[in-house]
């Protein structure tokens, strides 16, 4: 079973491990990351998984990065947390993904995301079209 649970400065060498054994996520420092809202994802063994959104203005979010470890995918880890970062949000939810990253956008869809625009050139290493996608809660 998946706890999900607000993010902790405790919780950053998990952090730092999901996001080193992920590269299709975003490559930030994570200590960055507690500027904002985190949330992690756990079994009952560790942290899982992570997911980090920012609320530039009322009523739109913005999820910056999220990520699961890869020994933990496929079991519900990445739904749950954004299941509980769309439930505390009311309005406007955006994110950026690879266009590469098909599972990635499927998940997304699966919740609810549509696909807006496609920003070209928008990721480095390696560069890649970035897909904008939003959800609206009502």
């Amino acid at each position: 079973m998946v706890a999900v649970r607000p993010g902790q400065r405790a919780d950053l060498d998990a952090i730092r491990a999901i996001q080193y054994a992920s590269p299709e996520a975003a490559q930030w420092d994570p200590e960055e990351y507690f500027g904002y809202q985190v949330w992690v994802g756990e079994t009952a063994e560790a942290v899982c998984g992570f997911l980090v959104v920012r609320t530039p203005v009322a009523g739109e979010s913005e999820i910056l990065n999220l990520a699961v470890s890869p020994e933990c995918r496929r079991q519900g880890i990445a739904r749950a947390l954004l299941h509980s970062c769309l439930d505390q949000f009311q309005g406007a939810v955006y994110l950026e993904v690879r266009a590469s990253n098909q599972a990635a956008r499927n998940l997304y869809k699966s919740v609810g995301f549509q696909e807006l625009t496609v920003r070209t050139g928008y990721y480095s290493d390696p560069p890649e079209d970035g897909i904008v996608m939003k959800f609206h809660s009502c």
